[in-house]
């Protein structure tokens, strides 16, 4: 659903003499943005597992881990169909 911005006031610029906007510029081109990416544990796990490689997801179906089971059971049948 898709609501109204209600309270939005567009104030006009002032008008600033041209050494002003000078300095202004230069200390904005000076200034550096950090910004900080966190990535959930869940979205790390995901990663992970689709970046594995074929030895580690053998390892991990003689382990018991029923995905890695059916991802293997997946290639093995899907060189079943390009022979």
């Amino acid at each position: 659903m898709i609501s109204s911005i209600s309270g939005f006031y567009q104030t006009q610029p002032t008008p600033q003499s041209t050494q002003t906007n000078t300095n202004t510029t230069k200390s904005n081109s000076q200034t550096s943005i950090n910004d900080t990416v966190t990535i959930s544990s869940i979205a790390k796990a995901a990663l992970d597992e689709a970046t594995e490689s074929h030895a580690e997801s053998v390892k991990e179906a003689m382990n018991g881990d029923r995905q890695a089971q059916r991802l293997l059971a997946k290639e093995a049948a899907a060189q079943q169909v390009e022979k």
